[in-house]
């Protein structure tokens, strides 16, 4: 009996649930696309095709949200209006009794201004008195997001409003995308750039946040004035009304590494759409 169950095989049960959530829309309008059913989405991992087991549109899914806000001398000029198109996406986004946003402040370092809350008021009241800083711990900012948002349900995004630049960090930018994918966190990046031919621009830190927001399923917009950071706020907010589920269990056993590949792929649809989702997501 004993040599019986010795000869049983073992099986991981690690096999869980994996949740993309995708956002879609037209390039021709630049607005998110709302009305796609299932069969206009394949999963796929590691190039392989998966089975869709959950699919929803306009998830319901609370919304855990951070909002960091760069304050360093170089968002001076503009940062009173980016406060108040701040508020106004606050406003518009967060559903009191359901969602929750934590608000940090980007300078020398990153504080948590305020923490997670529906309280709309409260919110509101927080932005208005963010003063401003030095430096820009933008690295910092997106770690600590990251962790922050790991202990939170539903939904977890990631709003970042910075000139772009990093002069501050304690964290490498392949420690803080990592954080922010282990959160499953979706980050978008609004690149704040009011002078377009300053020579002192810190691109290496703009295509960082680019890439962050690629890899986890966000966008990023740049910003010349207050009407395009105030559409970037409205973007984001559609877009987030306007999301699709996709959940997967994974149709092949782990590979050793620790990171898996996912792929969204639009089939059967009208005009030119792009889905934005996240690429990576980590088995442990």
């Amino acid at each position: 009996m004993a040599a019986q169950e010795a000869q049983v095989p073992t099986f991981r049960s690690d096999v869980r649930l994996v949740n993309v959530f995708t956002g879609v829309d037209s390039e021709q309008t630049g607005k998110p696309v709302a009305d796609l059913s299932k069969n206009n989405f394949e999963v796929l991992e590691d190039g392989v095709p998966q089975k869709i087991a959950i699919f929803e549109r306009e998830t319901v899914l609370p919304l855990s949200i951070v909002l960091a806000i760069d304050t360093s001398m170089s968002t001076r000029t503009n940062l009173k209006l980016e406060l108040l198109s701040a508020k106004k996406f606050a406003d518009e986004t967060v559903r009191p009794g359901t969602d929750k946003l934590a608000l940090y402040t980007i300078s020398t370092g990153v504080d948590e201004v305020l923490p997670f809350t529906g309280d709309l008021k409260a919110i509101d009241r927080k932005i208005a008195e963010i003063k401003n800083g030095e430096a820009t711990a933008l690295f910092d900012a997106l770690y600590l997001g990251g962790e922050a948002l790991k202990k939170q349900p539903g939904r977890r995004v990631l709003v970042l409003i910075t000139d772009g630049g990093d002069t501050a960090s304690q964290t490498s930018y392949q420690d803080a995308l990592r954080s922010a994918l282990e959160a499953e966190a979706i980050v978008y990046s609004i690149i704040v750039v009011p002078i377009e031919s300053n020579a002192g621009r810190n691109t290496g830190g703009e295509h960082a946040l680019i890439q962050a927001s690629e890899d986890t399923g966000g966008r990023y917009f740049y910003a010349k004035n207050i009407a395009q950071i105030e559409k970037a706020f409205a973007q984001i907010a559609a877009e987030l009304r306007t999301q699709y589920r996709l959940g997967y269990y994974p149709q092949k056993k782990y590979a050793d590494s620790d990171s898996r590949h996912i792929e969204v792929k639009l089939v059967g649809v009208a005009g030119r759409l792009t889905a934005h989702f996240r690429t990576v997501y980590f088995t442990h």
